[in-house]
């Protein structure tokens, strides 16, 4: 969650355009016959790319600079090469995003994405050229194109926050609304493919890894090692279901598909991987929550510049976005956000209601209390809202921190559970100059194994309290019964500003 000026102008130019940015964009990461030669860009996708490229950089947290994204974007064009676009080199932008998800996408016009969160899991070149490599391939493709019809008949937004939010709220007009909002704020705005589609660009990545020289089967390890992180985070967090992503189901199970491009990649051969001028070249990347965005620290959220904290309930677990905070659970489900504000926070609560009914719902709490929270003026609403055969209530918490700045909470439960949040909602509060100062962020350090070394005295040195070697295991590619040798390389996740 970012800094309060640009968070508001995020927000505001994001829900302008949501609609039709859903309609082009072509997330993935977890496709059908090949394309023998890929038509080139048109001025109209350039155009369309053109338009939406910043709305995308502000969305993930804005696009990184330095030498770090400089060797992204050369591996990128490169492997865009392969795809057969005319001046395919020049035609592609290709940007490392600040975003601690893991996630890849492109949109039409040869903008391709990647978020540093995935690029710190990989642990070669060859898998950074085949992520990127299935971004071109979906460009390439058009799946974007192909996929729009669909999309304009059954709106993508309410589609995909059915998946977040159905369970509560079914399949219902107010469950899309609401599904639209908590997508809006997680950073969930890409665009689910069908399976063969996300297949074709797998076995097209495939190609160009072959073509390109690189180690064809980088694409299946890759998609192992994203298997194995969303298996991880479901233990971590808690949660039973371990193919959902940080990002929600928008993307298939990348662990149903690594047998397949391993077996697409087995008869092409081997080449090269580049490990340690990769690992070379992402030394020192930050790891995990950017600061400057707020941090999760098990269940606490803590912000070292809006100077606040708050903490979720028990058995909930928070992902973190450039416009808003996730608590999701299996009793109910929230956001932590902010919005324009007057001064009033009665009125700033009765417009974030009737921004959830939108067009579907006439959508008000049924009254509003004030109250005081640590210090902070606050006041919230409920409303209970028939839902099919089913009741849901739906509260709006908000606290003032300025005559122009207020955060909220907006939660859904089933009818009677929103006393789950109760003790979330008490927690907000305002943090200390020092305990801003004590928020450091983490970076992976490359290090050289040296004799005597081993997994779980290097997963020590994890700058983490649980799930150390876990952590360090996936982190590097390393099954359960791998071992280390000296002189290897390997990343492991320390602090340091």
């Amino acid at each position: 969650m970012s800094t309060p000026t640009r968070t508001v102008s995020r927000k505001l130019t994001i829900f302008a355009g949501v609609a039709p940015l859903a309609l082009a964009l072509t997330g993935c990461v977890g496709g059908g016959s090949i394309p023998s030669a890929s038509a080139p860009i048109t001025q109209a996708e350039a155009q369309q790319g053109a338009e939406y490229h910043p709305q995308l950089l502000a969305q993930f947290g804005g696009a990184m600079s330095g030498s770090q994204a400089a060797y992204v974007e050369s591996v990128g064009k490169n492997i865009a090469v392969q795809s057969g676009l005319g001046n395919a080199r020049d035609s592609f932008t290709v940007s490392l995003v600040n975003s601690s998800v893991n996630n890849a996408f492109a949109i039409p016009g040869g903008y391709v994405y990647t978020t540093r969160q995935l690029v710190a899991l990989m642990n070669n070149e060859a898998e950074l050229a085949g992520v990127l490599g299935h971004e071109v391939a979906h460009v390439a493709a058009r799946h974007s194109q192909r996929r729009q019809q669909k999309a304009q008949q059954n709106s993508i937004l309410g589609t995909v926050g059915a998946i977040l939010s159905g369970v509560l709220l079914g399949d219902t007009g107010l469950g899309q609304q609401l599904g639209q909002t908590f997508l809006q704020g997680s950073q969930l705005l890409t665009l689910k493919f069908s399976r063969s589609q996300e297949l074709e660009a797998d076995e097209l990545g495939i190609q160009y890894l072959d073509n390109a020289g690189y180690d064809p089967r980088a694409m299946g390890t890759v998609l192992a090692s994203l298997a194995a992180q969303n298996s991880l985070d479901a233990r971590l967090q808690g949660r039973d279901n371990a193919t959902i992503p940080e990002w929600a189901s928008t993307h298939p199970d990348p662990a149903g598909r690594v047998q397949t491009a391993l077996s697409k990649a087995a008869p092409l051969g081997t080449g090269i991987t580049n490990r340690d001028q990769f690992l070379s070249s992402i030394d020192g990347l930050i790891y995990g929550d950017d600061p400057e965005q707020g941090v999760i620290e098990g269940r606490q959220f803590i912000h070292p510049v809006l100077r606040f904290s708050f903490t979720a309930p028990q058995g909930f677990f928070m992902t973190n976005g450039t416009t808003a905070v996730g608590i999701n659970g299996q009793s109910g489900q929230a956001q932590l956000s902010l919005a324009p504000y007057d001064g009033n926070l009665s009125t700033y609560i009765r417009q974030r209601f009737a921004a959830l009914g939108g067009d579907q719902q006439q959508l008000a709490p049924d009254s509003i209390q004030g109250t005081t929270v640590n210090g902070l003026q606050a006041a919230y609403g409920t409303a209970r809202v028939n839902n099919g055969n089913s009741q849901v209530d739906v509260v709006v918490y908000a606290y003032e921190f300025s005559n122009n700045q207020a955060f909220h909470f907006t939660a859904i439960t089933p009818a009677g559970n929103a006393r789950v949040f109760t003790d979330m909602f008490a927690s907000m509060r305002r943090i200390t100059t020092s305990e801003a100062n004590s928020v450091v962020p983490r970076r992976l350090d490359v290090v050289t194994v040296r004799s005597g070394e081993t997994v779980q005295s290097l997963a020590n040195r994890m700058a983490y309290t649980t799930g150390q070697e876990a952590r360090f295991r996936v982190l590097n590619g390393l099954g359960s019964n791998d071992t280390l040798r000296a002189g290897q390389k390997v990343k492991i996740v320390i602090r340091s500003r």
